[in-house]
């Protein structure tokens, strides 16, 4: 199991050197977006409006916007200092609580713990006395350069780590809208919703819940991968090198046009200047009447 993090968990003066492993995975069934024309995955660029062009990775800074189009710029220094005075401090239990004194609400992701090397005693240490207490304990940790709050609890001989939203991160539950205040409900159909929920009551067991949807996509795809209903994406074309040149050359020429627009009339002057010297040089044909007349 991939280790995530390295460090030590406290309590009182007692330390364990710990390994934090992710407990939960993301089974969703990823779709890709291809053009329907030529089949060709969609390719997402990060583009400059104002510049107008594709930005690579090293253009790029952080900041934050703390008004419309108003920001504070952020360096990767500065962020990396934070970061690593965050990381310096150990994970210390401040409380021990009951688990069903938070809301599930609170929770946002499960990990697992293990020992590191030399730590096997104090886990089993911990995890014993969280045991016969029936309590988990709230730390503060940090994980992918953000701080959280954390419960430590048991689970199946293994301590877990649950992350737990800060105060200010859950919504204020009366912003909820059109949610009903007290109505009086019949005593008839309360009766009967509580029979419903006592017939419908059983133990837990989270392996007979599956994903439907998730199993009924992936044999519609299997069943069309064996129908041969599949398709390749089409692909990019290379540059042709002539074609490449004979553009350059024609923008090139279009644009010293356009610089240049004195050496264009210049072009056309001396062939008007021709024209008008033929006109000129041209010798007129004598007309045979009017010698005739001379001579008699």
């Amino acid at each position: 199991m991939h280790t995530m993090w390295k460090g030590t968990i406290s309590f009182g003066l007692v330390n364990i050197p710990v390994k934090l492993h992710s407990a939960t995975e993301n089974k969703d069934v990823k779709l890709r977006q291809l053009h329907k024309e030529c089949q060709s995955p969609i390719k997402y660029e990060k583009v400059c409006p104002v510049c107008d062009r594709e930005i690579e990775n090293d253009e790029i800074v952080k900041a934050y916007e703390y008004a419309k189009n108003k920001f504070v710029m952020l360096t990767d220094e500065e962020l990396a200092e934070i970061q690593e005075e965050n990381k310096e401090r150990a994970v210390e239990i401040v409380d021990f609580v009951q688990l069903d004194e938070i809301d599930p609400i609170y929770f946002e992701k499960s990990y697992y713990l293990s020992p590191n090397e030399g730590g096997g005693k104090a886990y089993t240490l911990l995890r014993k006395a969280l045991e016969d207490t029936g309590k988990i304990g709230v730390a503060k940790m940090v994980i992918r350069s953000k701080e959280q709050l954390a419960a430590i609890r048991v689970y199946k001989n293994t301590l877990v780590v649950e992350t737990i939203h800060y105060p200010d991160e859950v919504r204020n539950v009366q912003d909820v809208p059109n949610v009903p205040e007290d109505i009086e409900t019949p005593e008839k159909e309360l009766d009967t919703a509580k029979m419903l929920i006592d017939q419908l009551t059983s133990e837990f067991d989270p392996d007979k819940y599956q994903d439907e949807y998730r199993t009924a996509l992936l044999d519609l795809i299997e069943e069309k991968k064996n129908q041969d209903e599949t398709t390749t994406a089409t692909e990019k074309p290379k540059p042709n090198n002539v074609t490449n040149l004979m553009e350059a050359l024609e923008a090139s020429l279009d644009r010293a046009k356009k610089d240049n627009p004195a050496s264009e009339e210049k072009k056309k002057a001396p062939t008007a200047k021709k024209a008008t010297a033929k006109k000129t040089l041209t010798p007129k044909k004598a007309n045979p009447k009017k010698q005739t007349r001379k001579r008699a």
